[in-house]
C-alpha cells in the first residue's frame, strides 16, 4: 500500500501515519522528497481498507500496490486453471473453446430433448437452460423449478451432455447442485454475497456473470469471494454491461473484458453472446469475435422455434443458425488455436 502525504506535510504529520500502520502491524518504507512524502506500507494490506489512512490528517491519496482478488490473481497463479466437468469436459487452458447451448428456459421434456440432441449434434458439451428465470415482471413465466431439473437431469442421461442451469436463493442450493453439473450465478446476483458465500461449500464448478454495471474488480472479486470460502472452480462468464445507449442492443458486448480476464486472472473466461447483444442475428458475429479475443468457450441460446419461447426469444439462435455459427467456429478454428494470455 502506497500512502502519498500532501505536500509540504508536516513530520508530526509523517510519523502519525507511521505509527498508524505499525500499531496495524505493517511494516513502513518513508521516502521524503523534495516537495512529498510517500510512505510504503508493507504486510497484509488486504485486512484495511485505504479509506482508513486517508482520514489521517494530512494523507492526500493511498493506492494499492497488489490487486485485492489475490487468489484469482495471475499473481498467486501463473498458469491457467482448467475446470473439469463430468471428468472428460475441459473448459480453460489450451483445451478447445467449449460449447455451451440450450433454450433461455426449460418449458417441457420433449422440447429440451430435442434441443440438447441438436446441441450434441452441432458439437456443443453442456446443455443450459433455466429451471427458475429470475424476470423482471412478477407476472413473467418464472420457470419450472424443480420440475425444470428434473427434465434437465433426462436430458443429461439421453445425450450424455453435461448440465448447467442458474440458481438464484441460497436455499435451492442442495437441490440444485444434486441435479447439475455447472452452477451459474447470473448477472442479478453476482453480487449476492450470502449467495456466494454457500457457494464455496459445493463442489460443483461454478459458472459467474459479470454484473450488468460491474467493473472488472468488482467481478474477480465476486470471483474471489467464493474461492475464499472454499471452491476454487469458478468460470468467468462475460455477458455484456449496461451503458447509455440500448436502442439497438440489449447490452454492449465488452470483447476488451476477455483478453483483460485472461492476463489479470488465471480462471477460464467464456462469453455470452446472446445477452450481450439480445439480437439473434448479433449472436453469430460476436461469437466468432470473442473467440478470437480469446473466449475459452460460448454459452448461447438456441430453441426450435425462438418466436414461441417462454423467454428471449429475439435473442435465441433457431436450429438452422445454430448449426451455421457451430460450422463458422469450426472454421476459424483452423485459423486460431487456443494459447495462454500472460
Amino acid at each position: 500500500m502506497i500512502i502519498i502525504m500532501e505536500p509540504g506535510a508536516s513530520d508530526s504529520q509523517i510519523q502519525h501515519v507511521v505509527e498508524f500502520a505499525h500499531n496495524l502491524e505493517l511494516k513502513t518504507i518513508v521516502n521524503k522528497g523534495v516537495v512529498q512524502t510517500v510512505i510504503a506500507a508493507i504486510g497484509e494490506t488486504n485486512k484495511y481498507s485505504t479509506e482508513q489512512f486517508e482520514a489521517i490528517d494530512g494523507v492526500r491519496t493511498v493506492q494499492r500496490i497488489q490487486v485485492p482478488f489475490k487468489l484469482a490473481s495471475r499473481d498467486s497463479q501463473h498458469t491457467d486453471t482448467v475446470v473439469t466437468v463430468k471428468g472428460n469436459i475441459k473448459i480453460g487452458g489450451n483445451n478447445p473453446p467449449v460449447m455451451i447451448a440450450g433454450p433461455c428456459s426449460v418449458e417441457n421434456q420433449e422440447n429440451l430433448i430435442a434441443i440438447a440432441k441438436v446441441a450434441k449434434e452441432c458439437g456443443a458439451k453442456i446443455i443450459r437452460g433455466g429451471a427458475f428465470k429470475p424476470r423482471t415482471g412478477p407476472r413473467m413465466f418464472e420457470g419450472l423449478g424443480k420440475l425444470g431439473l428434473e427434465y434437465l437431469d433426462v436430458a443429461r442421461k439421453e445425450t450424455g451432455l453435461a448440465v448447467i442451469t442458474e440458481l438464484m436463493d441460497a436455499r435451492d442450493l442442495d437441490m440444485v447442485a444434486e441435479f447439475t453439473d455447472i452452477i451459474q450465478i447470473g448477472a442479478r446476483n453476482m453480487q449476492n454475497f450470502t449467495l456466494l458465500n454457500e457457494l464455496g461449500r459445493v463442489k460443483n464448478p461454478i459458472l459467474l456473470k459479470r454484473g450488468l454495471s460491474a467493473t472488472i474488480d468488482e467481478w474477480l472479486l465476486a470471483a474471489e469471494r467464493i474461492m475464499d470460502k472454499g471452491n476454487t472452480q469458478v468460470i468467468m462468464c462475460e455477458r455484456g454491461i449496461r451503458t447509455f445507449d440500448s436502442k439497438y442492443t440489449r447490452n454492449v458486448a465488452d470483447i476488451a473484458a476477455i483478453p483483460l480476464i485472461r492476463r489479470l486472472s488465471h480462471l477460464p473466461v467464456i462469453f455470452d453472446p446472446s445477452h450481450a447483444t439480445g439480437k439473434w442475428n448479433l449472436v453469430s458475429p460476436l461469437a466468432l469475435a470473442s473467440l478470437v479475443a480469446g473466449a475459452q468457450g460460448l454459452i448461447v441460446e438456441v430453441h426450435p422455434d425462438p418466436e414461441k419461447a417462454l423467454s428471449d426469444g429475439p435473442q435465441t439462435l433457431n436450429f438452422e443458425n445454430f448449426r451455421k455459427l457451430c460450422s463458422d467456429i469450426e472454421k476459424l478454428m483452423n485459423f486460431i488455436s487456443p494459447t495462454p494470455c500472460k
